[in-house]
């Protein structure tokens, strides 16, 4: 059977490459942010383990709160308008910490009001984000724009805890928050230079708020493979959450490492998240899609265990953390980016942002309640008890996705399950299509690349 001909390299595309340009300029500044904040909150407010802990759960509690809602809601909204807000927004109240900071009035309290607001703001913008690319890249090059736009994302994020950090030898930590608002602002210039050719659904076709939540939810729900994903990357994220909450009082506080060379540290580290973009084309076709998931599960567990280990070794706890992050970096993007190309091509595009949506709901509502768990057992049972806790949790998370068919599945979805041919939704994953798929590798080309988060970040 022919292969279909391919659309324009995305190198041609100047619309992509604008957008590709805007988000590399905010990946940057969030990677000063990321940085900054814990910084800030251990070093100069003295924030306690509990008050670490609860900054981190506001900062993602509106995916908790406001997850299954802004699916519906951006599936009524204008995409590129709601990322165009939020990032104004976000420049905006980053920007006023830095000014707290230098008048003398920054307190613990403003931290959680304006990590609660950019959290909101993360919302919007992540969701309308995973539903902007297949309306900004053609089918078949979603794939491509989205290897792309993650590999620089990881680019910046060895880059930028880099610079950061040498920035923090001579600067104070609230002036990396006045980079980052620079780099939403500069995003905004990107993104409102793009031509919009989405359309709001009329009005008449919409149904009520629930029933549009519900029939998201119920579209992930009846995609078994996905419900496993979904499920080990929940309770991933929730002890993944416990040990990367208490990290930086960890180095900051316990081992007493600088903060420039905190930044520098994970810098290292990301090394392994560029190689995991550029290498999981390479290890789908040598495991197979279905079968790189698992391994990377489980991969990110011991990449954890290495981490915590820091707390108990510390004359190599530098080496530990560079060694643990860096093969996290590795795993997080391999996992992702199978993962999430797996659901946006079997996802038919009037439910994308009810999709993201909903699964952002399960996988990132956790992280609150993982940021406020962390603060309590590092309380409670102690700082490196605390951590193992978190790692041991991780590795055992990999269970929903080790015990699955997602082991004997080369193939996740061939070319004529992709949701812009004719397939049936769901049928992608379907039990009794799985074995078939998994016995017609050698006839199916492999995706090239997919989105995922920084190595910092949750997994998706």
């Amino acid at each position: 059977m022919s292969q279909p001909a391919l659309s324009r390299p995305l190198w041609r595309d100047a619309g992509f490459l604008r957008f590709w340009g805007g988000q590399t300029f905010s990946a940057f500044g969030e990677q000063f942010g990321q940085l900054a904040i814990p910084i800030i909150a251990v070093t100069i407010l003295h924030a306690t383990e509990f008050e670490v802990g609860l900054l981190n759960a506001v900062e993602t509690l509106a995916f908790l709160v406001l997850g299954l809602p802004a699916g519906a809601w951006i599936d009524r909204m204008i995409k590129r308008r709601v990322m165009l807000t939020v990032d104004l927004g976000r420049a905006i109240l980053l920007g006023l910490l830095p000014i707290l900071w230098f008048v003398g009035a920054l307190q613990f309290w403003q931290l959680i009001v304006i990590g609660t607001a950019v959290g909101v703001g993360s919302v919007f913008f992540d969701v309308s984000y995973q539903s902007f690319i297949p309306k900004l890249a053609p089918s078949d090059r979603i794939a491509d724009a989205n290897g792309k736009l993650e590999t620089t994302m990881q680019v910046a994020r060895i880059a930028g805890p880099a610079v950061g950090g040498g920035l923090l030898a001579i600067v104070a930590a609230p002036v990396l928050l006045l980079v980052t608002a620079a780099t939403y602002l500069l995003s905004f210039g990107a993104i409102a230079s793009l031509q919009d050719r989405e359309t709001k659904a009329p009005r008449e076709t919409r149904r009520s708020l629930v029933v549009e939540i519900r029939e998201g939810m119920a579209w992930v729900i009846h995609q078994p493979l996905l419900v496993r994903i979904v499920a080990s990357v929940s309770i991933g994220n929730l002890f993944g959450t416990i040990l990367m909450t208490m990290l930086p009082v960890l180095a900051l506080r316990t081992l007493g490492i600088p903060p420039s060379i905190y930044g520098v540290i994970f810098a290292i580290g990301g090394i392994g998240g560029v190689l995991g973009g550029v290498l999981t084309s390479a290890l789908s076709r040598v495991l197979g899609e279905g079968r790189v998931i698992p391994v990377a599960a489980v991969v990110l567990g011991i990449a954890l265990l290495i981490t915590a280990s820091a707390g108990v070794f510390t004359s190599i706890s530098i080496v530990l953390l560079i060694v643990g992050d860096f093969v996290f970096g590795f795993a997080v993007l391999v996992f992702n980016i199978t993962s999430v190309s797996y659901r946006q091509r079997i996802c038919p595009p009037e439910l994308l942002g009810r999709m993201n949506a909903s699964v952002r709901f399960v996988v990132w509502g956790v992280i609150p309640i993982g940021g406020i768990c962390s603060g309590l057992l590092a309380g409670a049972i102690g700082l490196v008890p605390a951590l193992f806790v978190g790692a041991v949790g991780a590795l055992l998370s990999a269970g929903p996705v080790v015990f699955s068919p997602l082991r004997r599945l080369r193939v996740l979805v061939p070319p004529e399950a992709d949701m812009t041919g004719t397939r049936t939704p769901g049928s992608a994953s379907d039990p009794d299509t799985d074995a078939q798929t998994a016995t017609d590798t050698d006839r199916q080309p492999q995706p090239e690349a997919g989105p995922a988060s920084g190595p910092e970040r949750p997994m998706e």
